[in-house]
């Protein structure tokens, strides 16, 4: 039924949904919570979701702590289109929360650092190596873009060309360094320091994470889901890390890391870094296998 990270008593939680379960969870030295649905009660909730309901604007994850799917809607869908929504949660009505956001869900376009493609600014995610053949990371909306990509606006900083790209369905993208450009194994902090990056790991509900982008710089929060499906005006990514962590245009592409372990790219949300918002992360091990590199 779902794990997650308490932090106010430093321990991993374990949902089970019966007496039995609490038991072997205990057993197993791990501290378990009693709850009313298992994953595949909430499964079905995000399936027929994704089966009635992909409308532009609206999101979805199962969130451990709540036991339940957490659905978000935004400014952009129309009066039809909740009703739609709502005829879906409706039959779920215990295993579900629909939240109208005023904010709009979109790729946040406009590592850390800037890079330039296309007319469009997006951040680097991480600097990835397969043998001594040199990358990096970005978000899959980004390198839709452009083919080529650059470290200044003006676009005399050549950093090297796209690779491979993948949006929607996922949000990553790589680029070929062919340039004599530094690429350390590092994120900026925006404070004149780095973050040495030297392994990738999966996220965890619960878990205090931080997010370096070109627009808002360093910015920290806590992961609320995994598994999310977003439905962008371009198309549905799915597979996503929610979190309450801001960002804002400019920011796609940026990473998202936990001390030395890199764990997602920035895709998009809804909201701010002044009011606040919902930002979705592509997890970078999935970027990682499917282009056969490594963080360094």
């Amino acid at each position: 039924a779902g794990t997650y990270y308490d932090a106010g008593t430093d321990t991993m939680v374990v949902n089970v949904t019966s007496r039995s379960g609490l038991a072997a969870v205990r057993a197993a030295g791990v501290r378990p919570r009693l709850v009313d649905f298992n994953t595949r009660q909430l499964t079905r909730v995000t399936d027929a979701l994704t089966a009635r309901a992909s409308i532009p604007g609206t999101a979805w994850a199962i969130d451990p702590r709540g036991n339940e799917v957490d659905v978000t809607a935004d400014r952009t869908v129309s009066r039809a289109e909740l009703a739609r929504l709502r005829a879906v949660t409706n039959r779920f009505a215990k295993r579900t929360a629909l939240d109208r956001t005023s904010g709009r869900l979109q790729p946040t376009i406009a590592g850390g650092q800037a890079i330039y493609g296309g007319g469009s600014r997006c951040s680097l995610g991480f600097n990835v190596r397969s043998g001594s053949t040199y990358y990096f990371l970005t978000a899959g909306h980004c390198t839709n873009i452009a083919y080529y990509w650059y470290a200044n606006s003006s676009q005399t900083t050549y950093l090297g060309y796209r690779a491979g790209s993948s949006f929607p369905g996922n949000d990553y993208g790589i680029v070929r360094y062919n340039s004599s450009v530094s690429k350390p194994g590092t994120v900026y902090l925006y404070n004149g320091s780095y973050q040495d990056i030297t392994s990738a790991a999966n996220a965890y509900v619960g878990e205090y994470v931080r997010r370096s982008g070109s627009t808002t710089g360093l910015r920290g929060g806590s992961v609320q889901a995994l598994n999310a499906t977003v439905n962008y005006a371009q198309g549905s990514v799915y597979g996503l890390i929610k979190t309450n962590v801001c960002a804002e245009g400019g920011d796609s592409g940026g990473s998202l890391f936990d001390g030395t372990y890199a764990i997602g790219l920035t895709s998009g949300g809804s909201g701010n870094c002044s009011s606040g918002g919902t930002t979705y992360f592509q997890p970078v091990k999935e970027a990682l296998s499917a282009y056969g590199v490594s963080v360094y």
